[in-house]
């Protein structure tokens, strides 16, 4: 590569942006950086790199309108973007705005290295079939009169033209690593086969295989072996294909075959035949030999899908449901809704999440936190509560509660835009009765923590209090599943900036695990939740009434606020009165309702009667 080749990194993090030029030093190429989207664009505009990596999440503008702007201008249409990415439902989207490649974080050297060489050599391809096209132009005007010798250095030269053109649609849609058609060829395949399907009767299964244990050849042989056995295991895969088959890397260690024929559905035969010649397969590296399984999903294409995401959703839908079960078998789309125990609509959650959002089928419930006085403090009342959401589901008319969606909206990523969508009509609903915020002393919202890994989370929580000009001393965030909490750091960044801004924080189910009792130090929440399990009978269970104590006097030698929830019993709440807690939630005080201002406004007009 030439010094001349000009690579810009973009990323809003330095720290990132190290690790990549370290990465990238040795290749003798010219490194420009860019801290932000809109630097980024400035950058693109006036030195015309060759290649672009670039990071999604940025505070200003993500990379995948960074990318959009780009492709829409004509000086920068043609540079290629290699986004940076630690999200997997990101890699669909960042193809869709016009991304060339992606690389995963944390960051592989070796990977990064591989994906930079490879789009390098393409645009290098690229301006090399242009140089071509004007020289034969040139010298078609110029050696009319010699045609003989003209024609002859022409055809050659256009056999030249023609294998470049088939090289970079070979590029364009096969996988560097096994060969394989790529994921871009399998959308195409898979579109262009649904559309026959819809008028045609043709029998076809679409196969996801997920290959179990390849983490263990890549965390303990390296990158370089990783890749070596996805190349044998392609290779060896491919000698069982018929010639109609379209085998496919989806990326990572996952691949798909789309099998179809005109009788009788192959789809669970072919799938037999893989899993069985897996049993002798064995990956050889150095002196260590490693054998392998896979999970196969099988999909029927039927005039029921109509998209290629709607055939992807389903056979990751049932390739989590096979390895919640047992790793290396065979699951169909109907076994896995048997085997889930679920019903048999429950195995599209995707699907169904992605039309509630778009629907606004979501609804905002609300429960009210109730106060206990001590004795010497005046009777004037203080209110909370904490807002809920639910799903109205139209076909079955009835009401979805969290319990049901939200483990397969974090399954399927899909938990910031629930987040999102629950901030949203909290605040629209307090700008809209102003009247009944002023009697609140806090509304509670929770938050999961999957959110907070995304660095321009804060960003938008601070630009919503903005726009509905509301007071963000009202407002609590109750962080739920502390479990998913990764990066520290990034949590406490989070939590601080909106705590300077006004903002309170609960740490929700505490007591569920040893990690609640770091956090407490770690991060600044000033509230605690009790997590129900204890609380719930705790008059009659007394290790959980020792539990419930013993958070108690925690709480208090660390001055933090105490919440019981799941306070269902005169009995139980109080026993928490007797120990200090005095703010309680459950079903004893309150069932939830739906957030409307009649329901609200009817609700603190008993409440204050009972008080005066």
């Amino acid at each position: 590569m030439s010094s001349a080749t000009r690579i810009l990194l973009v990323d809003d993090t330095p720290e990132n942006l190290d690790v990549l030029s370290g990465i990238l030093e040795d290749l003798d190429c010219q490194l420009i950086v860019a801290t932000s989207g809109e630097r980024a664009l400035e950058l693109a505009t006036r030195r015309l790199p060759d290649l672009i990596l670039l990071d999604v999440m940025m505070p200003d503008i993500n990379g995948f309108d960074v990318c959009t702007r780009l492709k829409g201008e004509l000086s920068t249409t043609e540079i290629p973007i290699i986004f940076v990415t630690a999200r997997t439902d990101d890699i669909s989207q960042g193809f869709r705005v016009g991304g060339a490649d992606y690389i995963t974080k944390p960051i592989n050297a070796d990977e990064v290295r591989a994906r930079v060489r490879h789009q390098l050599e393409r645009q290098a391809m690229l301006a090399e079939l242009k140089s071509f096209n004007r020289e034969l132009e040139t010298k078609v005007r110029e050696r009319t009169s010699e045609l003989t010798i003209a024609n002859r250095q022409l055809r050659e030269e256009i056999n030249e033209r023609r294998y470049m053109q088939d090289r970079l649609n070979y590029l364009a849609t096969h996988d560097f690593v096994t060969r394989l058609h790529n994921r871009n060829a399998l959308e195409s395949f898979v579109s262009e086969l649904l559309a026959r399907i819809q008028v045609q009767d043709v029998n076809a299964s679409f196969l996801m295989i997920d290959i179990d244990r390849f983490r263990v050849v890549n965390e303990s042989c390296g990158s370089i072996a990783g890749d070596e056995l996805l190349r044998q295991f392609a290779d060896s895969i491919s000698g069982l294909l018929s010639r109609n088959d379209f085998f496919a890397r989806l990326g990572g260690d996952r691949f798909a075959v789309v099998t179809y024929c005109e009788e009788g559905d192959k789809g669970e035969a072919l799938a037999q035949t893989i899993l069985t010649h897996l049993r002798d397969f064995k990956f050889q590296w150095e002196d260590r030999q490693f054998t392998l399984a896979a999970s196969i999903a099988t999909v029927p294409l039927a005039r029921t899908m109509v998209s290629y995401d709607q055939v992807l959703l389903a056979a990751d839908e049932v390739i989590f449901v096979a390895k919640q079960e047992a790793r290396g078998g065979i699951y169909t789309y109907a076994d896995a809704a048997k085997r889930s125990n679920l019903h048999k609509d429950n195995i599209n959650w995707a699907s169904r999440l992605v039309d509630a959002i778009h629907s606004q089928a979501f609804r905002a419930y609300f429960q009210m936190i109730e106060y206990f006085p001590v004795a010497q403090e005046a009777a004037a009342p203080c209110y909370r509560l904490e807002v809920l959401m639910r799903l109205w589901d139209a076909e079955h008319q009835r009401m979805v509660s969290p319990g049901e969606f939200i483990g397969p909206a974090e399954r399927l990523h899909l938990i910031p835009e629930l987040d999102k969508w629950i901030l949203n009509a909290t605040l629209a609903f307090f700008d809209q009765h102003r009247d009944l915020l002023e009697k609140m002393d806090m509304v509670s919202i929770n938050i999961s923590a999957f959110s907070i890994r995304e660095t321009h989370f804060a960003t938008t929580i601070t630009n919503s209090f903005a726009q509905y000009n509301l007071p963000p001393q009202k407002f609590c965030f109750e962080l739920t599943e502390t479990q998913a909490i990764v990066n520290v750091d990034a949590a406490r960044h989070f939590m601080q900036l909106l705590r300077n801004f006004g903002c309170h924080f609960a740490l929700d189910d505490f007591g569920s695990g040893f990690a609640s009792y770091a956090y407490l130090h770690q991060l600044s929440f000033d509230k605690i939740k009790i997590d129900g399990i204890f609380v719930r009978d705790m008059d009659t269970d007394a290790s959980h009434y020792a539990m419930v104590k013993s958070i108690v006097e925690m709480a208090v030698s660390l001055d933090k606020e105490v919440i019981a929830e799941f306070v269902e019993t005169p009995e139980v709440a109080n026993k928490l009165y007797a120990l200090g807690v005095r703010w309680g939630q459950g079903y004893h005080h309150h069932r939830p309702q739906a957030l409307t201002h009649q329901s609200l406004e009817k609700l603190l007009q008993l409440n204050t009667g009972q008080h005066n």
